[in-house]
């Protein structure tokens, strides 16, 4: 686990209310360079919220985000995704009538300019980065088991393979945090266990961080180095996987006995 001096992202008394629906409660939260923190809590408790404030898709009512050393608070999707923080969604967002391959390679414009004369001449120089981003594109999408599916359409794939593609897709950005909207939901025990295997491999090659939020606590306990837990909007815990299943406030709100 990384020390706290190493942390690339923080978040400081961020609250979030909807017409006096308090969603986020002065939450504290920080991100350290290459561990997977977990975020759990009950349904409503403000986690996709928490993860919307933090890569511009709603503005934070008060408090602040800095992400290495910038303050993202107020900064919209484009240019929080340009700064290094891409996630992926609850519910799938995939574009559903376009390619495999051609989901990645739109993700990857967000992080690479061409030159309008470039493109217009169809140069030398346009055709080098288009052959190199397919590449890219393709080691992302062998990396998922999905290279062979890369010119189906995404609406095609099964629900197990979209859920991978989000998440290749948003490593198509070049990101340094990664955030993880429950990327398990729907999947059975093993496709559970090689998305598991999949986000550690993720962690070490691109040597990114990333937030989970999670429903199933097998993979969380299993893979997370640390865990805020949050209800109501506010965290209520945090700790290592240990400290967390011991927690009487989360046993009482979320985890129950059986944890």
């Amino acid at each position: 686990m990384a020390s706290a001096a190493t942390s690339i992202l923080q978040v400081d008394n961020l609250t979030k209310s909807f017409r006096g629906l308090m969603a986020l409660d002065s939450v504290n939260l920080q991100l350290r360079q290459g561990e997977i923190l977990g975020v759990i809590g009950p349904n409503g408790a403000g986690k996709t919220t928490l993860f919307n404030c933090l890569t511009g898709f709603i503005p934070a009512t008060t408090g602040q985000i800095h992400f290495r050393q910038h303050d993202i608070t107020r900064l919209k999707t484009p240019a929080i995704v340009r700064l290094g923080i891409a996630r992926t969604f609850q519910n799938i967002r995939l574009f559903g009538a376009l390619s495999v391959l051609d989901n990645v390679r739109v993700a990857q414009q967000l992080r690479v300019g061409f030159n309008f004369l470039e493109v217009l001449a169809q140069l030398p120089s346009f055709q080098r980065k288009e052959r190199k981003l397919t590449e890219q594109a393709m080691a992302h999408l062998e990396l998922f088991g999905l290279e062979n599916d890369a010119q189906q359409l995404a609406m095609n794939l099964p629900y197990g393979a979209q859920r991978r593609l989000e998440i290749a897709r948003a490593l198509a950005t070049n990101p340094q945090a990664l955030l993880l909207d429950e990327p398990a939901a729907g999947m059975n025990i093993t496709e559970t266990d090689e998305l598991h295997q999949m986000i550690l491999t993720v962690r070490e090659q691109f040597r990114v961080a990333i937030i989970l939020v999670e429903h199933d606590m097998r993979l969380v306990m299993n893979m997370c180095e640390r865990i805020v837990v949050l209800n109501y909007g506010k965290v209520i815990a945090e700790g290592d996987p240990a400290d967390i299943r011991q927690n009487p406030a989360v046993i009482e709100s979320y985890l129950g006995k059986a944890h």
